[in-house]
């Protein structure tokens, strides 16, 4: 039961490892400052802030953000620190534009969780009005146990005066150099470290995806979204094969020594540390004079490579977008400028005799271009670094980030246990050609997926004839559900194709041949009725179980997989009751593992009217060829989606599902 403090009140602690998570509405700094029994900062090695957010037991955001996650270890805290003050300051001018009072904001939500996700405490800091810093909460050690205050303590002053107040004599100092490292961007606003679960395991959280305009227009972004509840004892997509498992050796082998001796299992990864803070970052090598520093793969935060190339990732993701949408703002200024000028220099009869009118309109035109000039260098100079980041990083990417011509692949072995997220293609914008940024889903699913088969053209012009689309969304579909097979454990994930006509066996090959599926192509109204049928009943089973509090009373040896069913032709072959069967799958199958993969056409289905709008709603939209239908929620751009096809000749989705499949009936032996 989560605690809903009001300022002064506190509330135990009974885990040491903790989240804290921010929300503020608007970029804000968090820091944290370490104080004596009386609460006072005995020195600026202290505090965590952006500029240096690693301190023991300690590690806050390098960035301004709107959402923050500060992990806490309060083990690794010495023995001379009795508190820890979370602040929050609005960036100082010149930090970015934004509020200068928190007044002006919605109130800051703050809770503390466990590594797990689960909160143990929140509060929402009311009645700030001039105030551009505040001490949020605070832990605090009494009696050999810690607890959590609400505190709310605002400072019109900001940082400095909070830090004054503290009682640290280099405050002013400190927060010059805090501000300073948020000016000139020493680190990115990136997308906060996914929630670390207690004992080293991480369940993975699904994200809310991208979807076009049609669709609501939500973000392309991996977010921390609500965990499929678990069944059959284990937590759905968990680490490992399907949820906690027998520790295991170096060798991969069960060790005996793990699950014997009459106690409780020990479920915790023998390799994983679990109370120390994870290791900093990457640095990056010392820039010449005058020069930018060098990228780095995996500088941004988090706790293992894999967390921070996903940090990474979206903060490439967001820096493009914010440089772009200030070219396009500068641009735009500049255009209007110009337009104001001309009907000012027309509007004057004087202006129209003689040369003073071509005078005025040359001088508003040259305004004009040395505005769009200058937002254009500016701009170039943003890509140049994106660029060489991009180089590093991506060579870096794991093969579940990674695009099918990397080499990684070919290094490809069945994983232990899930990703973090998965790469379903690359998101680029029309003044960044150069630039491809992985389009990163959070797993386990949350939603399903739509290839949308009925587009006849393409972003660039070029024409596509319905049968090609109707091919290159069967091979998209195809290439999504490969990926996913091979970023699961052996065993964590079943495919099953529904191809009513039969029309789909070419672009199946790759999965019908290496044996990865389930059970053949379901085909005609019959297959189409018993797939549909056994995956309905599994949901209804596993929500009965779930609501009954009796997740132990699935039937023996019940398939704790995740399910994916790709879908070809809709709506061929389907009658209405498979078409209800389709929505209900839609609405209710993420949450307990079952998810859809829609190859379709949706003006195909218009004759059901507005009954299907909940089911393409529902899914994730995406395309077979680049098109421009993607939005963020930063500034609206819209993003060119690409998907990820394999390179023409390529044997590598034919060597990666042999062996899946080689692992797979190893794993049913």
């Amino acid at each position: 039961m989560t605690a809903e403090l009001v300022r002064g009140q506190n509330h135990p602690l009974s885990q040491s490892r903790l989240e804290i998570r921010i929300s503020a509405g608007t970029p804000v700094v968090a820091a944290a400052a370490l104080g004596d029994e009386n609460g006072r900062i005995h020195g600026t090695d202290w505090v965590a802030h952006p500029g240096t957010p690693t301190r023991p037991g300690l590690e806050v955001s390098r960035q301004a953000a709107a959402d923050h996650r500060l992990a806490v270890d309060l083990d690794a805290m010495t023995d001379a620190v009795h508190r820890v003050s979370v602040l929050l300051a609005l960036p100082a001018p010149g930090g970015g534009p934004g509020p200068a009072r928190f007044g002006a904001v919605a109130a800051p939500f703050v809770a503390v969780t466990g590594l797990d996700g689960d909160e143990v405490a929140s509060y929402t800091i009311t009645g700030l009005e001039a105030e551009s810093a505040v001490v949020a909460l605070e832990l605090y050690r009494r009696q050999g146990a810690w607890k959590v205050r609400a505190v709310g303590q605002g400072y019109a002053g900001g940082l400095a005066e909070l830090l004054t107040d503290q009682g640290l004599p280099e405050a002013a100092q400190l927060a010059g150099s805090i501000n300073e490292a948020v000016a000139r961007g020493l680190a990115r606003s990136v997308q906060a470290p996914p929630p670390r679960p207690s004992d080293g395991d991480r369940s993975r959280q699904a994200a809310a995806p991208a979807v076009g305009p049609d669709q609501g227009g939500t973000a392309p972004q991996g977010v921390p979204g609500p965990v499929p509840p678990s069944y059959g004892g284990q937590p759905a997509g968990g680490t490992g094969q399907g949820g906690p498992q027998p520790a295991y050796g170096a060798t991969g082998a069960a060790d005996p020594s793990a699950t014997t001796g009459g106690g409780p299992v020990d479920y915790s990864h023998p390799g994983r540390r679990n109370s120390a803070p994870p290791p900093p970052p990457p640095a990056a090598p010392q820039a010449p004079p005058g020069q930018p520093a060098q990228p780095v793969a995996g500088d941004a935060t988090g706790w293992s490579m894999e967390e921070r190339l996903y940090n990474q990732v979206w903060g490439m993701f967001e820096d493009l977008a914010r440089t772009t949408a200030a070219y396009r703002s500068a641009v735009d200024f500049a255009e209007s400028r110009m337009d104001k000028e001309l009907e000012q220099a027309l509007s004057d009869p004087r202006s129209r005799i003689g040369g003073q009118g071509d005078a005025a309109r040359e001088s508003a035109r040259a305004r004009h271009a040395q505005l769009v000039g200058q937002a254009r260098e500016s701009l170039d100079r943003d890509l140049v670094q994106l660029v060489a980041e991009a180089e590093v990083v991506e060579p870096a990417l794991p093969p579940a980030f990674a695009r099918w011509d990397n080499p990684a692949w070919h290094a490809y072995r069945v994983p232990m246990e899930i990703p973090m997220a998965l790469r379903l293609g690359d998101l680029r914008l029309p003044e960044a050609e150069r630039i491809r940024i992985p389009m990163l889903l959070r797993l386990p699913l949350e939603r399903g997926l739509w290839i949308d088969s009925g587009r006849a053209d393409s972003v660039d012009g070029s024409f596509t004839d319905s049968h090609d689309m109707r091919r290159l969304a069967m091979e998209t579909a195809v290439a999504h559900a490969a990926r996913l097979l091979a970023v699961y454990p052996a065993g964590e994930f079943t495919v099953h194709v529904v191809d009513p006509a039969g029309s789909g066996a070419q672009a199946l090959a790759p999965l019908t041949q290496t044996g990865v599926l389930a059970a053949p192509p379901a085909q005609g109204a019959a297959g189409v009725t018993d797939v549909l049928g056994r995956l309905t009943q599994r949901v209804d089973l596993v929500q009965m179980a779930l609501r009954g509090g009796a997740p132990d009373a699935l039937p023996p040896g019940f398939d704790t997989s995740q399910h994916l069913l790709i879908v070809n032709d809709f709506p061929h072959g389907f009658d209405d009751r498979a078409v209800n069967q389709l929505r209900y799958l839609a609405d209710e199958g993420p949450s307990v593992g079952v998810h859809l993969m829609m190859v379709a056409d949706r003006e195909e289905s218009a004759g059901y009217g507005p009954l299907l709008d909940p089911l393409w709603r529902s899914l994730l939209r995406l395309t077979p060829v680049p098109d421009d239908h993607l939005a963020d929620p930063w500034v609206g751009h819209a993003w060119t989606y690409e998907p990820p096809l394999v390179p023409p000749g390529s044997q590598v989705l034919h060597q990666v599902l042999t062996q899946v499949a080689a692992a797979r009936r190893a794993w049913d032996r």
